[in-house]
């Protein structure tokens, strides 16, 4: 009789499948689940306090906080565990996705990749009770920098701040991005970093350049101040003058579990013109849409795909926010109005295709685009699929 299961496999196995002609009273099972519940808790405590073990392990000998091979390792070994045990594997291999981000993350809070002999900076954050500037304040203090919160009701002044800060960032609406670096700039030294966080880089880069003498760093977080966590968010970093202070905020970003991408500021606007200026224009245009039309959400939600309410909470979730955000995003993208036309000429073209009822044509389009996304489909497909099955989850 062989015996192909590890005993501690066989155990849940066991209890898995421990059923018999008399059913246990509900309230029974329901105490037995909850005490299982909490010695899942007690074992996941455990779990962090050794990944504060390996956090400082690594700070000491200068490893990545991010070790995809093992990670890869990891996912592998429990999916397959699971199976064997008879659970769903790719239910399995989410939840240790997620436990691995807040292993990620709570490396990342210990400073695992923070330099033992770091040198401490002061970090003036103007703009510090924004969402972002209050994020900022967080992370460099996280990272263990003296952080000077500067706001326009705080008792110390922007020049102040700038004049003795070693970093100055400037995280204000981007309609004063430019009079505050105009106004801040010449206070900051020559010896210190002047670097703005806001979504169009070209107009803010020029105006550090030209009102300091310090070193610039233009930056855009591509993230709001409401994510749940840090790990593998994007930042966006352009050179402007000084490559020391440079690597020391990417440095800093990688720490704390960003991802960087440098890029020249007219790079970025570029960029940011399909990443943000497209994607919030037909997102708008959908919602207007839909306004116009008057059909009430609640008549069509009976009939929703998790498809459609993915689209439907993209749409609800931006109109959810500040106009004074993306306004400015949208209008000072120097190639807003060229993407705004081929949205309009694409619109043109479909709906004159649907007008005239041809599938010919129809088909010529779908091949086009599908021909333009190539592989990246693949990847759609599968990655759509997870946040489609987390939806339904939902209910």
């Amino acid at each position: 009789m062989p015996d192909e299961l590890p005993r501690d496999e066989h155990a849940a196995a066991s209890v898995a499948g421990d059923t018999s002609d008399t059913p246990r009273p509900l309230p029974v099972l329901r105490a037995m689940i909850d005490g299982l519940d909490r010695e899942l808790l007690q074992l996941l405590s455990r779990r962090m306090a050794l990944v504060s073990e390996v956090a400082a392990y690594k700070r000491q000998h200068g490893l990545k906080v991010r070790d995809f091979a093992r990670e890869r390792s990891v996912l592998t070994d429990r999916a397959e565990r699971a199976e064997r045990l008879g659970l769903p594997r790719e239910e399995v291999e989410s939840i240790f996705r997620v436990l691995l981000r807040a292993s990620r993350d709570h490396q990342s809070a210990l400073r695992a990749e923070v330099p033992v002999n770091q040198a401490t900076r002061t970090v003036a954050v103007i703009g510090a009770h924004g969402g972002l500037g209050q994020l900022l304040v967080r992370l460099f203090g996280d990272l263990g920098h003296h952080v000077l919160p500067v706001d326009v009701d705080t008792a110390l002044s922007a020049t102040a701040a700038a004049a003795i800060a070693d970093v100055v960032i400037v995280s204000v609406p981007i309609g004063v991005t430019e009079q505050v670096i105009a106004e801040v700039g010449p206070h900051v030294r020559e010896d210190a970093l002047l670097m703005d966080v806001t979504s169009i880089k070209s107009a803010p880069v020029a105006a550090m350049l030209a009102h300091s003498r310090a070193s610039v760093v233009g930056a855009h977080p591509m993230f709001g101040p409401g994510v749940h966590t840090l790990q593998g968010q994007r930042v966006v970093l352009c050179r402007g003058r000084g490559d020391q202070w440079f690597d020391w905020v990417a440095q800093a970003f990688s720490a704390r579990g960003l991802v960087i991408t440098e890029a020249t500021p007219a790079q970025h606007d570029r960029a940011m013109s399909v990443v943000q200026v497209l994607t919030h224009f037909q997102t708008q245009v959908l919602g207007l849409t839909l306004s116009r039309l008057g059909v009430p959400i609640t008549e069509t939600r009976p009939y929703t795909s998790p498809a459609y309410l993915l689209e439907l909470y993209v749409t609800a979730r931006h109109f959810a926010q500040s106009s004074a955000l993306y306004g400015p995003i949208e209008m000072r993208n120097p190639e807003t109005a060229a993407v705004t036309a081929a949205f309009q000429s694409a619109s043109r073209d479909l709906a004159q295709i649907l007008a005239n009822g041809d599938q010919q044509a129809f088909d010529a389009l779908f091949d086009d685009v599908r021909g333009y996304f190539g592989g990246f489909t693949a990847e759609a497909l599968e990655q759509s699929r997870f946040l489609i099955d987390r939806i339904v989850e939902q209910g």
